[in-house]
């Protein structure tokens, strides 16, 4: 197992609390000064709003195993964002996170998340590449060099992946705690934007 693998386990099973430096980052770092302009806000939102997007069509697709806090690994799914690149929950928080940023008008700070996402994401799919070649085999190896990791493909998915989705209902059920988040950071980013 490589340093990269072993981190990426570390960092999956603490990932419950390793958000908190960011958010305080966000709640604590003062904006440049002036005016609050509502244009960061509105842009920060349609990034945020593009990150749930992708983040509720994977959570379609895959279903509440993406919630897992343990090594408990569900099929192969292929199918809607899967088909075109292996990763978008983790693409869909990237976004998240960075729209935020946005909102708070700390445009600096949107390529440091990215980066220090980018890192701790790359280790954890390290790591779950690993339980997933071994535990899936070659299906998943065949997967892997038909979808790219991290850069969607747009070309058309594998037809022969099927079509299993969950209900919206399930969908919604299965992303509350997102989307709960996401209604508190942005009241929190309000009443920071009030001080």
């Amino acid at each position: 197992m490589t340093f990269a693998s072993r981190t990426g386990g570390w960092l999956f099973r603490q990932r419950s609390w390793l958000p908190l430096p960011l958010v305080a980052a966000l709640l604590l770092i003062p904006p440049p000064s002036g005016r609050p302009g509502a244009s960061s806000w509105l842009a920060g939102a349609l990034v945020v709003a593009l990150g749930e997007g992708i983040r509720l069509w994977a959570v379609h697709h895959i279903g509440a195993i993406s919630r897992t806090r343990s090594d408990r690994l569900g099929p192969l799914i292929a199918t809607g964002p899967f088909g075109h690149v292996r990763n978008p929950l983790y693409l869909g928080n990237i976004l998240l996170w960075t729209g935020f940023a946005i909102s708070a008008r700390l445009l600096w700070l949107a390529p440091v998340i990215v980066v220090l996402l980018a890192l701790e994401y790359h280790a954890i799919v390290c790591w779950e590449e690993g339980l997933l070649a071994e535990r899936i085999g070659e299906p998943y190896r065949q997967y892997c060099a038909r979808v790219p990791r991290w850069l969607p493909s747009f070309g058309a998915a594998d037809a022969s992946a099927g079509t299993v989705t969950f209900s919206w209902r399930q969908t919604l059920f299965s992303e509350r705690g997102t989307l709960i988040a996401i209604g508190a950071g942005f009241l929190l980013l309000w009443v920071k934007a009030r001080f």
